[in-house]
């Protein structure tokens, strides 16, 4: 009995070993292969099919919801669904469906054409769970969820990420991956600037949108233009704001009453705090009507906190770089109203400071009315830094880094606004806490342990 085991043993190892044997040529033909690469154009052409589904804000945060998407050009009937959220799919007999509003076509250097379409749903409930589709009628995508802010000052948390730009698929996913896994509260995410290498090029929008995924579709962002957004792709396109801005993103209107400034300029508040976006590419006189605008805008300010949001820093942290105009004529704004935050990108470094005073001919930090001044980088293209700039126009980098990918964790609540700047890997970088105090000073505290 013993012996027929192991003969029968013997064969079935027989057999195994010839079949690995007959397996390996075509192993080997495999690996002679040439791979090739799918063309970008069939990587990111529309479809019927939503995709590049991204939620904005246009007006009041509590009770509104923006959200914009994009397919081929043979969708004639865009609509989104929404309900309120439920512990089962019974949500779905409730939906109400919105008709969406669509762009006209937008071509391409890939050869084809797009339209993007998108919805603001409108008289909604305060701290209320929403789920929505969109689609067509018939072509949907996935349901997403968002809740609406409230509308009273409570606590919340964001994040702020620097300039995504090259090799977004590729190296920047992980950022904004982690910066999620970090921070899953967060309830928007502002990005400083440079979304993107090349204004028009879509398949790099195509990247953005990837390496996002699905939180485009359920954490709002909160964007600002920067000069990659209005570099030209070819001779033959012309120069000025992408033409991808305002299809893409559903932004509040209330900056000033210009078409140049539509959906760049504007500000959003919620939940207590004031975020401004302002568009730094624009210069000369244009820049002066945003400071009017500013002005205006700070003056009826009824939040207890500020951010400001633009590309080029006041105070830059990359060799060789200074923004003289945007310095002479945000900074008297900033601390005229004493901003809590000025978050900013385009440098490429990551600097952390704030204005000093003269005293007795040394630099002293006046921590009861004091602005925080950042710097910061998400994707992988890097200078490098000097404090130069900072250095000769009154003002000191209390912590800085290059060649290093950044994203920001911040936390508002009541009269305290907490920092946190992390690596791509998630090791912690910096920290502060902003204290509003009881006499309206403020105090700011490095926390970085």
């Amino acid at each position: 009995m013993f012996k027929k085991w192991t003969d029968k043993r013997w064969v079935r190892t027989t057999l195994l070993l010839s079949a690995a044997i007959l397996a390996v040529p075509a192993v080997n033909v495999v690996a002679e292969q040439i791979a090739t690469k799918m063309p970008t154009a069939e990587i990111y052409k529309p479809s019927l099919q939503p995709d590049r589904i991204v939620l904005t804000w246009e007006g009041d945060t509590a009770t509104t919801q923006a959200v914009t998407w994009r397919t081929d050009v043979n969708v004639f009937t865009p609509q989104a669904q929404i309900a309120l959220a439920t512990d089962n799919s019974d949500f779905e007999d409730s939906a109400v469906t919105v008709p969406a509003e669509s762009t006209s076509e937008v071509a391409t250097y890939l050869n084809y054409s797009q339209k993007y379409h998108s919805v603001n749903f409108q008289n909604l409930t305060p701290e209320t769970k929403y789920l929505y589709r969109v689609g067509d009628g018939a072509n949907w995508s996935e349901w997403f969820e968002f809740t609406t802010a409230s509308a009273q000052a409570k606590p919340f948390s964001f994040l702020y990420v620097g300039d995504a730009q090259n090799d977004i698929l590729e190296h920047w996913s992980r950022v904004i991956r982690n910066a999620y896994s970090d921070l899953p509260e967060a309830r928007f995410i502002l990005h400083a600037g440079d979304l993107i290498n090349h204004g028009d090029a879509d398949d790099q929008w195509g990247e953005w949108f990837k390496a996002g995924g699905w939180l485009n579709g359920m954490v709002p962002s909160i964007p600002t233009p920067g000069n990659h957004e209005y570099a030209r792709i070819s001779k033959d396109t012309p120069a000025g704001l992408t033409p991808y801005w305002r299809p893409t993103f559903a932004l509040p209107q209330n900056g000033p009453d210009e078409a140049l400034f539509k959906e760049n300029v504007y500000y959003t508040d919620y939940q207590g705090m004031r975020i401004v976006s302002l568009d730094t590419n624009l210069r000369g006189e244009n820049l002066d009507k945003q400071v009017t605008w500013l002005d205006q805008t700070l003056a009826n300010n009824p939040n207890k906190w500020t951010v400001l949001m633009f590309h080029h820093p006041i105070f830059s942290s990359a060799e060789g770089r200074d923004n003289a105009e945007v310095r002479n004529k945000l900074l008297p704004i900033v601390q005229k109203y004493n901003v809590d935050l000025v978050l900013q990108g385009h440098d490429h470094t990551y600097a952390r400071g704030q204005v000093v005073n003269q005293n007795s001919g040394q630099k002293v930090v006046d921590n009861d009315s004091t602005t925080v001044f950042v710097n910061s980088v998400s994707g992988p293209k890097m200078y490098e830094s000097s404090s130069a700039v900072w250095d000769k126009n009154g003002a000191q980098v209390d912590k800085a880094v290059a060649n290093t990918q950044l994203y920001q964790l911040i936390h508002v609540d009541g009269d305290v606004l907490r920092y946190d700047a992390r690596t791509a890997t998630g090791k912690p970088f910096d920290a502060f806490e902003i204290k509003k105090l009881p006499n309206g000073k403020k105090q700011m505290t490095e926390t970085m342990k």
